[in-house]
């Protein structure tokens, strides 16, 4: 049976924001340290402390933002003690990450050194767990004040003439648990009184983003939006794909059809749940000024064996890609209310990016994902209509295909394509109302094995290679999608 996609290619409203394809790095594990801070003194080639090969990987994919320093780790962190000399910063305790020590010599100054590397703007999330109203508001004018202020002369004795521009700020993390675990209307107005404190100071404006909902929790939602829509300029939420229980979830890289079939499906609840917290921010935000910060979200499988349980290394396979390719379709496809996502996490921890020992860094199948789905960032969403064959599993069906498209400012069209059948290929027909298609190209994303990873010993398992299946049939695009794939096809009038 073939599958039909009819693309409406002169109707496109929305502008699927480059935010949406945002990422995360938290003091968790080897994230920070080796992964991304290795010190100026380390034989690892790097900038000023951070390594260069992960800098170079992430910036080839577009990265838009960061979210740091959580996460948890956000709910105790105090950023004075990430500030000045580095000799003499005072180490603590990481409490939810295995109980390390906590050098602080990845602070603020390293961190926005990390951003400026990355060309990426800068999302920090502020202390609301463990902090105070006056230190969060304290961090907002020692980052962005230009004038003459103790906290002012304070960044510039360290090192930053300069006030930075930041825009992204969140006011606290998950607090309905390690965060506090707080009820939601206490939470409403603890953020009320926060977000008062956060100035903007000179023409640095914050985009002040309220910690939001887990999964389903949609009385969260309800109690946010009523008692504090007006003072926040996005709403968080946060979804992992768990299979089992947070205590055995499965492996990362040993499974078979059954997990396959069951991580893709609870993937595929991303599009429920973003649509019922928008139903609810749409009846107390109808021009949808809020935005819906997704701003973690990704697989969570057990950690590889033979490392730490705490540190959450796991490894990266096709299972995972199509698990990321569906959800960014999803936010595509969501892009009137989802302003901002950030997958957890960047590098060596949950669904990264980058994977690193010792000198040496691979990337993952998550990443080519991101690298090919670049081509959405600021395009505008073009609506589409499917009608696809299911995907059968035992007495479960989910659909085979799943799509976005969009239109970029040079006029080419893009739709990528994820089809979840790991058995079969997909025979599908495009048609594009609106558009004269010329030419098309694209990529494919694949494998031979589902659970296909990247190794140091083989880096390139998994990687994109030219797809040339598509053809132009009048001004209609046919394809063969192969089974377990990933396709982004280009196409220009």
């Amino acid at each position: 049976m073939m599958a039909n996609l009819v693309i409406d290619a002169d109707l496109g409203q929305h502008k699927i924001s480059r935010h949406i394809y945002g990422h995360f790095a938290e003091h968790l594990g080897r994230c920070i340290y080796d992964g991304i801070w290795v010190g100026e003194d380390s034989a690892i080639p790097n900038t000023r402390g951070i390594r260069q090969d992960a800098v170079e990987a992430l910036r080839k994919i577009r990265i838009p933002n960061l979210r740091w320093p959580g996460g948890c780790f956000a709910d105790e962190y105090h950023w004075k003690n990430g500030i000045g000399p580095r000799e003499k910063r005072p180490s603590s305790v990481n409490s939810y990450w295995g109980q390390v020590t906590e050098s602080n010599h990845f602070g603020t100054h390293e961190f926005l050194d990390l951003c400026e590397q990355l060309a990426c703007e800068p999302y920090i999330c502020g202390n609301v767990g463990s902090g105070t109203v006056s230190e969060m508001q304290e961090w907002v004018e020692y980052l962005t004040f230009d004038g003459e202020s103790d906290l002012a002369d304070l960044r510039r004795k360290n090192g930053r003439a300069e006030p930075w521009k930041i825009s992204f700020w969140g006011v606290g993390n998950e607090n309905w648990g390690c965060g506090g675990k707080m009820r939601p209307e206490y939470y409403a107005d603890l953020y009320r009184r926060y977000q008062n404190a956060l100035h903007d100071f000179g023409k640095n404006r914050l985009f002040r983003i309220a910690c939001g909902a887990y999964e389903a929790d949609y009385q969260w939602t309800e109690v946010l939006m009523r008692e504090a829509a007006e003072q926040m300029n996005g709403l968080s939420l946060h979804y992992y794909t768990i299979l089992g229980t947070w205590q055995e979830k499965g492996s990362a890289t040993q499974f078979g059809e059954d997990e396959w079939f069951a991580t893709l499906k609870k993937s595929m609840f991303m599009d429920e749940i973003v649509q019922k917290h928008g139903t609810i921010m749409d009846k107390y935000d109808p021009d949808k000024r809020v935005g819906l910060v997704v701003d973690e979200w990704g697989t969570w499988h057990d950690a590889e064996a033979g490392t730490n349980e705490k540190f959450l290394y796991q490894q990266n396979t096709l299972r995972d890609a199509l698990a990321a390719g569906l959800t960014l379709n999803i936010f595509n496809c969501h892009c009137d209310r989802v302003k901002m996502a950030n997958i957890a996490q960047t590098v060596n921890v949950l669904q990264a990016m980058v994977l690193t020992k010792d000198e040496k860094m691979i990337v993952t199948p998550t990443y080519h994902v991101f690298g090919m789905f670049a081509v959405h960032q600021d395009a505008t969403l073009l609506p589409l209509n499917m009608s696809s064959t299911e995907y059968s599993h035992g007495d479960e069906s989910i659909s085979a295909l799943n799509a976005s498209a969009s239109r970029d400012a040079d006029g080419l069209i893009h739709i990528s394509l994820c089809n979840l059948n790991p058995n079969n290929a997909m025979d599908l027909k495009c048609e594009l109302r609106g558009a004269k298609p010329t030419r098309v190209s694209g990529q494919i994303l694949t494998a031979a094995e589902m659970n296909a990873y990247n190794t140091f010993e083989n880096p390139e398992a998994v990687k994109p290679a030219a797809f040339d299946c598509a053809r132009l049939d009048g001004e209609d695009v046919v394809l063969e999608q192969p089974p377990k794939s990933i396709v982004v096809l280009e196409i220009a009038e």
